[in-house]
């Protein structure tokens, strides 16, 4: 009997998970985060990626999410206030917008010879709230407008500037994949002054104690460290 129960231990250990609603910019980062959880303690993290609005709608409507890593803290801030999320939203990271060029870029105002530029949804995705407003602040946001190419998520808006405009407002972290593209020839980091701050937070979904293993993690110095090789900032 002890022995059976012990298989039955192992299977369930051997099998357990958290699925993790991820928001475009961790994309990268979450791909580290969970080989250094599993190394830790053998629970396989599932992400699930697309942008903080779409996900918190799938959320909404009973999608089997354990853990949300939101772009901002609206969306977390919604879920908790609608009584779906069980933890009170935590930041667990801060973001930083920059502007890509694919093919090199020295100074800013080169964005005006632009054909197109990629810009995540600023409906959905917090990177795309967080371009409008910096384009606004900076009162060129009616000179630019009307190149703008719509990807529905930050991770799609990179994958754009790459393959079709060239330039694109996207999240720095990520860039940290991509060494060849991740240095000053390919991006400028943009007047954090001019956006609102990025706070990016997280809350709990569900009970799982393998959920609330993931979700404590992401608060250790392991963790922290992680999110700060992926150009976020931790404080």
């Amino acid at each position: 009997m002890k022995k059976l129960l012990f298989i039955l231990f192992s299977f369930t250990f051997i099998f357990a998970n958290v699925k993790v609603a991820t928001a475009g910019n961790v994309s990268f980062a979450i791909k580290d985060l969970a080989k250094e959880f599993y190394k830790q303690t053998h629970i396989k993290i599932i992400p699930i990626i697309g942008s903080s609005g779409k996900l918190t709608a799938q959320i909404e409507n009973n999608a089997p999410y354990d853990i949300f890593l939101s772009a901002n803290m609206k969306y977390p801030n919604y879920l908790y206030n609608k009584k779906i999320a069980k933890t009170k939203p935590k930041i667990y990271a801060k973001g930083k917008l920059v502007l890509f060029s694919k093919k090199g870029i020295k100074f800013f105002d080169e964005i005006f010879n632009a054909k197109k530029i990629a810009i995540a949804n600023p409906k959905t995705a917090p990177y795309g709230m967080a371009t409008i407003e910096y384009l606004k602040n900076k009162h060129i946001y009616n000179k630019l407008k009307h190149k703008f190419i719509i990807a529905s998520n930050i991770s799609t808006t990179f994958s754009y500037a790459v393959k079709v405009t060239n330039y694109g407002f996207i999240a720095k972290s990520l860039l940290f994949k991509f060494p060849k593209l991740n240095n000053k020839n390919h991006f400028i980091e943009l007047d954090k002054k001019l956006y609102s701050p990025i706070n990016q937070g997280v809350v709990l979904l569900s009970n799982k104690l393998e959920a609330k293993k993931f979700y404590n993690f992401l608060f250790s110095k392991k963790a922290k460290e992680i999110f700060i090789k992926y150009g976020y900032d931790i404080n």
